[in-house]
């Protein structure tokens, strides 16, 4: 998840920034740019308002041109679907491998959201805030940034505590939708004036809540709390 920053949505490019007709570019180029074209489309008008017309328009293309890359409106947003589905499950593998210790892991995953959600491109509401949820193929993609952004966590979890399997998946499932959550509903606020919360700072503050839950669980070289060591001798309320 790259390091982009919002301050509002009038920094997405207006119409006047629409690319002319007539352009040729390399197909992969070409698709590209179609992309980005109907990433601000659907982010603006959301799937069931947007046109492949608008799409085209928006990247200064034919609609012969747009059905050579894509068949279809639901096809083109698939792949939209899949890049930023594979955006924010990859930047949870970039932050949890990027330090060994684990309060900075959960630091890094938080900021990481943080930084997805708050990119001026809006891709986050593709992800988790799509109009097409009811679509079984949508459904699938959603449904694999949660599951395997959890399975990442959760294989932490699991070296660092010894809990069982789906044990380790619950507690990782409740980060994952923390920081997501929570970063869409920081960024909702700021953009509308509630709140003074800095990118950092509000993502800071959210890892401190989740490291203050998940370090309560002991570490698997170390012994629990509430069980008297073997090297101690055992008082007359132990015996």
């Amino acid at each position: 998840m790259g390091a982009r920053r919002v301050s509002s949505p009038a920094t997405r490019p207006t119409g006047g920034d629409r690319v002319q007709r007539g352009s040729r570019l390399p197909r992969r180029a070409r698709r590209a740019q179609l992309l980005e074209s109907a990433l601000e489309v659907f982010v603006a008008q959301g799937y069931h308002a947007a046109a492949m017309d608008d799409i085209a328009e928006r990247a200064g293309v034919s609609k012969p041109v747009l059905y050579q890359h894509f068949p279809g409106k639901l096809e083109l947003y698939l792949a939209l679907l899949d890049r930023a589905t594979d955006a924010v499950i990859e930047g949870t593998r970039a932050a949890l491998e990027s330090t060994d210790d684990n309060k900075q892991r959960v630091a890094a995953t938080m900021h990481a959201f943080y930084t997805y959600v708050a990119s001026e491109e809006g891709e986050f509401r593709l992800v988790f805030e799509s109009d097409l949820t009811n679509e079984p193929a949508v459904r699938q993609r959603i449904d694999r940034v949660t599951t395997e952004c959890a399975e990442l966590v959760a294989h932490v979890i699991h070296d660092d505590t010894g809990l069982p399997d789906d044990q380790c998946l619950l507690l990782a499932v409740a980060l994952v939708g923390m920081g997501q959550v929570s970063a869409r509903f920081w960024l909702q606020d700021r953009l509308q004036g509630r709140n003074g919360i800095e990118q950092d700072a509000a993502a800071g503050l959210v890892a401190g809540l989740a490291w203050r839950g998940i370090r309560g669980y002991p570490r698997t070289d170390e012994p629990r709390t509430d069980e008297p060591r073997t090297d101690e001798p055992r008082t007359d309320e132990q015996a």
